[in-house]
């Protein structure tokens, strides 16, 4: 059992932090599972620059005294960051008490059937109250669905065919692309028009692109000057 302590001299109990796992060092997954993972996690980083959220995969979420942390692939929880001393016993993972609320969005990739991720993650899920529970299924392990949405609507999830995440003004969408050089089928965050959010290179290839048509463009500018009889190094 998880001890208690009492802090800041008042009412208010949390478990002791290095009475918590906060790390295992076990594998964390497949090349695949491994890959998606840091795709939905780094294109959050890459695009929503001014905006306050922790996003994570494979980190422990402790969610309720006395019980084991779960651990999504990946997570999302707004307006929160991590603390400056990451390093710290009670920093290293999210502990729900610690950071006032559970994550928004918690996702599972379906690696195997052994995962219950429609049965036992989906309650604990649901406990924790986090507002939407995503379950990924790329090799449909689970059914014909490889896309299941749960929204929480007061204390239970329903499962809803909007991909739009209100309550966090992103969606998600399956995509045919490459990723780190890896043509395939990814699950990938997206705002409400459908443009997904782009990664760090994709980021990068944009702004090159936009320079390489701007710098066509002044050549272009440049050779009918000059077939006016006009010296573009002049203006």
């Amino acid at each position: 059992m998880v001890q208690e302590v009492l802090i800041n001299n008042d009412d208010y109990y949390v478990p002791d932090a290095n009475q918590l796992v906060t790390e295992d060092d076990t594998p964390v997954d497949n090349f695949a599972s491994e890959k998606q993972q840091r795709l939905l996690v780094g294109s959050l980083y890459s695009s929503l620059q001014q905006q306050s959220f922790l996003a994570a995969a494979n980190i422990g979420i402790y969610h309720t005294d006395g019980q084991p942390a779960i651990v999504p692939d990946v997570f999302l929880s707004l307006d929160v960051q991590v603390p400056e001393n990451w390093w710290e016993k009670q920093n290293r993972c999210y502990m729900v008490w610690r950071f006032g609320k559970p994550p928004e969005v918690v996702l599972e990739i379906v690696s195997n059937k052994e995962g219950d991720e429609l049965d036992k993650k989906l309650q604990i899920y649901e406990h924790m109250r986090a507002s939407y529970y995503i379950v990924y299924d790329p090799n449909q392990q689970l059914g014909e669905k490889v896309l299941r949405v749960y929204e929480l609507r007061g204390t239970r999830y329903f499962e809803t065919s909007e991909i739009w995440l209100e309550q966090v003004g992103l969606g998600v969408t399956l995509w045919e692309g490459e990723f780190e050089g890896r043509q395939d089928h990814w699950l990938r965050w997206c705002y409400q028009d459908g443009n997904v959010l782009s990664t760090g290179d994709e980021r990068a290839s944009q702004a090159e692109q936009r320079a390489s048509q701007a710098e066509q463009r002044t050549q272009l500018l440049a050779e009918r000057l000059r077939a006016m009889g006009v010296d573009p190094n002049t203006l």
